[in-house]
């Protein structure tokens, strides 16, 4: 059974800095494509960032280039979202996704296999 799960969410103030991560258990690729989206009510869900574990190549949200930076642990399986400059309007639920491909752009859309829980991140102005 997969099984994704994040931590490192909450509460900082505008301009601050938080590292969100993404473990992943009972996946048996290793070669996948690893994802942060983002959601708030009344919102749709929106695609931050995509990495795939093999080759590393990564994509981003226009909102989001310049100061969040994904990456991936293949030892730990873990997907890490650090995130910095942040502003009030990326206050949201963030939850990880994995696909079994390497990443497109297009998967920013939330074309993705499996799904976590969330994790809450609040940004006080």
């Amino acid at each position: 059974q997969v099984q994704l799960m994040e931590s490192g969410g909450g509460s900082v103030q505008a301009g601050g800095s938080l590292r969100l991560s993404c473990a992943v258990s009972g996946y048996r690729y290793s070669n996948y494509c690893a994802g942060w989206f983002r959601q708030t009510p009344g919102k749709e869900r929106e695609g931050v960032a995509l990495i795939s574990t093999v080759g590393g190549v990564s994509y981003y949200a226009d909102s989001v280039k310049g100061r969040f930076t994904i990456s991936q642990d293949n030892a730990k399986k873990t997907t890490y979202l650090q995130m910095s400059g942040l502003k009030p309007e990326d206050t949201a639920t963030y939850y990880c996704a994995a696909k079994v491909d390497p990443c497109l752009y297009s998967y920013l859309r939330g074309a993705m296999d499996y799904w976590g829980k969330g994790t809450l991140v609040t940004i006080a102005s």
